[in-house]
């Protein structure tokens, strides 16, 4: 559903976008990173925005285009695992988005196949928006140095600003109900943990990525947090909801919750 707005844009490793660029709005570049002693290589996307214009989190909300990443034509390079720092939520029109604003690092953690450097040419679908939302189609390449084994600060911090797990942020437990709908299933999840600040904020995610789960209603009542969405599947076809392969995500002012698999 999603067309082909603009060519495919390659850039080049650590070079911002040239001014006559197509997308001005947007600019990526590869920070190389560095190898760890158990062999993984730790790199990161840095994504920089024109002034209000902003990209979407690997669970986007209604209103937001679900980013998409092909690492198949990177060399001596098995596995790569996007690492998500939390997100902000947006309002617009009525309809909720999850994302970043201004820029955002997106840290790589890439199974190197060997001890030698590792090409990374990769493409990727973003969601770009500002007063409407465009798909932003890019190709990365870069040489990543395995003599470098100094951590870069910048990824580093990327790195702390995930969401606590359920241990971290003293998550007692999570419960799920479910219940057929005409439409698919309804989710009610009781989460009891400590407030997280503020407005508190959920994302529901399952394992299944053909599944769409709808924007969740969420109050706080003392210690425990409550959401339920519907989920249903993006073909209308009957499916199977794996339990354990259930995610919240708890947005709130001081800090954000990771919460997997239901008890």
């Amino acid at each position: 559903m999603i067309r082909k707005l603009l060519a495919p844009l390659v850039l080049a490793l650590g070079l911002p976008l040239p001014a006559s660029a197509e997308m001005p709005m947007a600019e990526i570049a590869v920070r190389p990173g560095w190898r760890t002693a158990s062999g993984d290589h730790i790199a990161a996307l840095h994504i920089t925005l024109g002034d209000g214009w902003k990209t979407y989190w690997r669970a986007p909300g209604d209103a937001g285009i679900p980013p998409v990443f092909d690492w198949s034509g990177s060399a001596n390079a098995g596995d790569v695992m996007v690492v998500w720092p939390t997100p902000d939520v947006f309002y617009q029109a009525g309809m909720r988005s999850v994302g970043y604003k201004h820029e955002v690092v997106l840290p790589l953690v890439i199974d190197a196949e060997t001890k030698g450097d590792i090409t990374l040419s990769g493409q990727m679908l973003l969601g770009i928006c500002k007063d409407i939302c465009m798909p932003y189609e890019a190709r990365v390449t870069a040489t990543l140095p395995a003599a470098v084994t100094r951590p870069d600060p910048v990824i580093a911090a990327a790195m702390s600003e995930v969401p606590f797990t359920r241990n971290e942020a003293g998550v007692r437990g999570m419960e799920c109900q479910i219940a057929p709908t005409p439409d698919g299933v309804q989710i009610k999840v009781a989460i009891d943990l400590p407030k997280t600040g503020g407005r508190e904020e959920t994302v529901i995610e399952t394992s299944n990525p053909m599944l769409w789960v709808d924007e969740p209603a969420t109050e706080r009542r003392g210690r425990t947090l409550f959401t339920e969405a519907l989920i249903a599947h993006a073909d209308g076809k009957p499916f199977a909801l794996d339990r354990s392969g259930i995610r919240v995500t708890v947005l709130g002012k001081s800090f954000a919750v990771d919460v997997q698999g239901c008890d």
